[in-house]
């Protein structure tokens, strides 16, 4: 049990970094990733079932789904009874993130209240789900337990 614990106490912290160096590195793409990216965005912006793909969609979408682990490993580590901690911790993080790119990233990065909200977002998405996951594992449990005490 100590040794899953460690395993995934290495990779909730591995994540956290991954999510520092994505967001307070003073270039936000590396070379030719931010022209790649507009030309497949404006590819798909051509034909009508995909026009509404913008860059701002996929931007605050890609927002959402990085947290959603952060929010998920947070609450994971906090328990069932205080899952919320990874929503706290989640919207912590990313006011940190956007403070750090506001006031000392200004020249490079963007601090907006939608990266705010898309991350915060993906953080409570991520503790609701380590809560239903939960939820499942303790009624599948119970179920089984039954189960086997009818026997």
């Amino acid at each position: 049990m100590l040794h899953r614990r460690a395993i995934f106490g290495a990779v909730s912290a591995l994540y956290a970094v991954f999510i520092g160096a994505v967001t307070l590195t003073p270039d936000p793409f590396g070379t030719g990733v931010e022209g790649t990216i507009d030309r497949v965005i404006d590819a798909f912006s051509q034909h009508p079932l995909t026009a509404w793909m913008t860059y701002d969609v996929v931007e605050f979408t890609a927002n959402i789904g990085m947290f959603v682990p952060l929010g998920l490993f947070v609450a994971v580590w906090a328990g069932p009874r205080r899952w919320w901690v990874g929503i706290v911790v989640g919207a912590a993080y990313t006011i940190v993130i956007e403070s750090f790119q506001g006031i000392l990233l200004a020249a490079t990065r963007y601090a907006t209240l939608s990266d705010v909200i898309a991350n915060t977002l993906g953080a409570i998405i991520g503790a609701v789900l380590a809560r239903l996951i939960h939820a499942f594992v303790v009624a599948r449990a119970a179920r089984s337990s039954e189960a086997g005490s009818v026997r």
